[in-house]
């Protein structure tokens, strides 16, 4: 049914582009769509962006799950470390990751660290209060029974919360994940020389309109690759839950 769906939108695009309702200019054809993909591997390298902003997004996500994770269980387990953290991270978390692009090319310049900043600034602080909520998630009989048996803080962290929370966070992952993709375009245009988010922004200043479009599908299509990786993931990690 999911490649059903994605036919019948191709279909409806050709149509639409074959029709002449709007120019090839602002909406080209799927199939110049796909000639300029493949020219943008013989012509520009584009694998060699790919693999370069493949790098940044998994570096910035590894960098904020390193950091969420431990202060998300934390916040959500130790109501004095709820308290001090969680109105701090629900304020940074509403600021636009765009407006704070020039604030950090001040503070790390407009090399590799600024481009970082920018994806960890977009998924760090999302991620931290998902794993909180889902931690919060797990029923209190779960850690009363524990208590009971005579865990300590760190067994029943260790032994009861985090397994029974770990199903719903591999979720957040995946959700905060397709978060850092959407700031790779933000990221790319600050003073970048590769990665595809330069590629499309300077494709579009000479309107190469089905280059532009190629490299945005492109991001979707890995988005859709790796959610889907995530997706077969937590089948095989947590088949029980499908009993």
């Amino acid at each position: 049914m999911g490649i059903i769906g994605f036919a019948l939108f191709l279909c409806a695009w050709e149509v639409t582009a074959r029709s002449g309702a709007i120019r090839p200019e602002f909406l080209p054809s799927p199939v110049a769509v796909v000639q300029a993909f493949i020219g943008l591997f013989v012509e520009r390298d584009f694998s060699s962006d790919i693999v370069i902003s493949v790098g940044r997004v998994w570096f910035a996500f590894l960098l904020s799950m390193i950091v969420a994770i431990p202060l998300g269980l934390l916040m959500s387990t130790y109501r004095f470390v709820g308290a001090i953290l969680e109105p701090f991270v629900d304020f940074v978390r509403y600021l636009p990751v765009p407006a704070l692009v020039p604030l950090l090319v001040i503070w790390f310049g407009v090399g590799e660290t600024s481009k970082i900043a920018v994806l960890w600034m977009g998924t760090f602080f999302q991620l931290i209060l998902m794993i909180s909520d889902d931690t919060k998630r797990v029923p209190v009989e779960f850690i009363e029974s524990g208590q009971t048996l005579g865990g300590s803080n760190g067994q029943i962290m260790r032994h009861v919360i985090i397994p029974a929370a770990l199903p719903n966070m591999v979720d957040s992952l995946r959700i905060t994940m397709g978060w850092c993709w959407t700031y790779l375009i933000v990221a790319e245009i600050v003073a970048a020389n590769s990665g595809i988010g330069h590629v499309i922004w300077s494709l579009r200043r000479f309107v190469k309109t089905p280059e532009v479009m190629a490299g945005i599908i492109t991001i979707g299509i890995i988005g859709l690759l790796t959610d889907q990786a995530f997706r077969y993931a937590h089948a095989r990690l947590f088949s029980y839950l499908r009993r």
